[in-house]
């Protein structure tokens, strides 16, 4: 059942743009809390844990090499910017 309750602001995504920071993860973490309630908790899809079992298992048997933090923080850095 929707929620009929009126809103006592309505916020435009201009309105959002124009938040400092700190208030736009305040609001990003309300809405995120907000669809775990309403999604019983469970927000990510089922084949996320097939991903994740299978890289866990990569880790454990070698096949997947570990970069210390710096390095990968410096990859994914250069990937943000090529997109």
């Amino acid at each position: 059942m929707a929620d009929t309750r009126p809103l006592e602001h309505t916020m435009t995504a201009d309105d959002v743009a124009e938040l400092p920071v700190a208030e736009k993860l305040k609001l990003m973490e309300s809405l995120w809390d907000s669809l775990c309630a309403q999604m019983g908790g469970d927000v990510a899809p089922a084949w996320h844990g097939t991903v994740l079992e299978e890289r866990l298992r990569r880790l454990d048997s070698g096949e997947e090499p570990i970069a210390p933090w710096a390095q990968a923080k410096e990859r994914i850095r250069a990937q943000t910017k090529a997109v």
